[in-house]
């Protein structure tokens, strides 16, 4: 039986839309040269309503779909985090789910991996004065890069997630481009994704009109995850409290320290500088006189260096860890382009120009506040991700 609502699933994938109409008939919704019968996909089954409609719209189709789950970390400790994701719980939804369409499901035991890949980063990164973006990690390495090397190992001709991004082919092959919903775009969070993966990947949420339409399906579906609210927690940090997992697994970054201001005289004593991030202003602990924010961090010292904000305007972005999604070497002549600098913020007017061995600088049109080590920076040209890197420094 057709989907209700065709124009929310087989142009999702952007691959079907964009060849030529003489071709079309050779190709699934997927943009695979077979029957969706022979076609088996690889769905990431977190539990969540977005995984769960994902698969669901695929068996719809008539694809042969196997659920695969990862175990992350311990799920006994995590049941009393029904706000993150890959929670207790949530292992046991993507198994309902899994049995409501009669498809294989699968628990992977990714603990080790997700433990040195992301857990021990993010705690390091902290120490290193950076403010890191664990759930891109955690895309970057177990999620896609390994994840993706199980689904080859399945015969998948397909790994589908539930993110809010598209695929559309273009004239060199698949593209990662913004999802048709701009507030549930999660294209800043995948900016690692590279060429080779993308030949894998499919994203059947991109073309969804809203987050309302994807749980309208899921009350179609009979999925009892309809309502399920969205993750809104690091699924490995309780409550928010990152310096007390921080400082659990590096007791170094709970050492004391001076705040002091840009010319070095101490206003004040910290707890660890685990616990600022650039651009914070409440919660310093040195009052009077004019707003004071974190201009800097110097972990070998220990020091947190704080000013007005005008100190916190930056033009020039250092990048490293480089992924470039263009045609060729990223030029260091520059490209000009459109960039976030934070997940919540709108694309800026900047010019990236390529450097050696995966960096890059970023020469911003107006200067930006606030910009962390640590977090990441991606270049969009329009609506497609051109790539993006992680943020070493700013002038």
């Amino acid at each position: 039986m057709p989907p209700d609502h065709p124009s929310m699933t087989a142009p999702a994938t952007g691959d079907h839309e964009a060849r030529p109409m003489a071709h079309r008939s050779a190709f699934n919704s997927l943009g695979i040269a077979k029957a969706p019968a022979d076609t088996r996909v690889v769905v990431a089954m977190s539990g969540g309503v977005d995984s769960s409609v994902t698969a669901a719209l695929l068996v719809e189709q008539g694809y042969e779909v196997i659920g695969i789950t990862l175990q992350l970390y311990d799920y006994g400790a995590a049941r009393a985090r029904p706000r993150a994701c890959c929670a207790g719980e949530d292992v046991y939804d993507a198994r309902a789910v899994a049995e409501r369409l009669s498809i294989p499901h699968y628990v992977l035991d990714y603990q080790s991996r997700f433990r040195a890949e992301v857990i021990d980063d993010f705690a390091d990164a902290y120490l290193r004065g950076e403010t890191p973006i664990p759930c891109i990690r955690c895309n970057q390495t177990v999620k896609f890069r390994d994840l993706l090397a199980t689904a080859r190992d399945l015969g998948a001709d397909a790994l589908a997630t539930g993110h809010y991004v598209r695929r559309e082919i273009g004239s060199s092959g698949p593209e990662l481009h913004r999802a048709a919903d701009a507030a549930r775009d999660q294209s800043y969070f995948l900016f690692t994704t590279t060429t080779a993966q993308l030949d894998l990947l499919r994203f059947p949420l991109g073309g969804m009109e809203s987050k309302a339409a994807t749980r309208e399906l899921a009350e179609r579906f009979g999925l009892a995850v309809a309502e399920k609210p969205d993750s809104q927690d690091i699924c490995f940090v309780p409550d928010g409290d990152y310096a007390a997992v921080i400082d659990k697994l590096r007791p170094d970054a709970a050492l004391p320290g001076d705040i002091v201001d840009l010319g070095g005289a101490v206003l004040g004593r910290h707890d660890g500088i685990s616990r600022y991030t650039i651009g914070q202003r409440r919660g310093l602990g040195v009052g009077g006189g004019d707003a004071l924010y974190v201009v800097r961090l110097e972990p070998e010292s220990r020091r947190v260096v704080v000013g007005p904000r005008a100190a916190l305007a930056k033009t020039r972005v250092a990048l490293y860890g480089v992924n470039w999604l263009g045609a060729g070497a990223l030029a260091e002549a520059g490209f000009a382009c459109a960039v976030k600098l934070r997940s919540a913020q709108a694309p800026v007017a900047a010019v990236v120009h390529g450097g050696p061995e995966g960096t890059a600088e970023v020469v911003l049109a107006e200067p930006e506040h606030g910009v962390a080590p640590g977090q990441a920076c991606v270049f969009y040209d329009g609506e497609r991700v051109m790539g993006g890197g992680w943020i070493r420094g700013a002038d």
